[in-house]
């Protein structure tokens, strides 16, 4: 079974953040109303872009993305 988004990016958190998609899984993790349980890019993207102010740049997300999908594979 695949796992959530929010669920691969929480191997990337570590105290100190030490580069963006660390400190992205750091905010997701401090942001209670990001959507835990999706899969679906559209859904956390469109989340991210009304409430990742915590985000510099959406190419991060896009990013992680990219990982997940690869890493994640069916």
């Amino acid at each position: 079974m695949r796992k959530s988004f929010y669920h691969y990016l929480m191997k990337y958190r570590q105290p100190t953040a030490k580069d963006d998609i660390t400190r992205f899984a750091n905010s997701a993790y401090d942001d209670h109303s990001f959507p835990k349980q999706s899969g679906q890019y559209n859904e956390i993207s469109s989340y991210l872009e009304m409430n990742g102010h915590y985000l510099e740049s959406m190419s991060i997300f896009d990013m992680a993305w990219d990982q997940y999908q690869l890493e994640e594979k069916d």
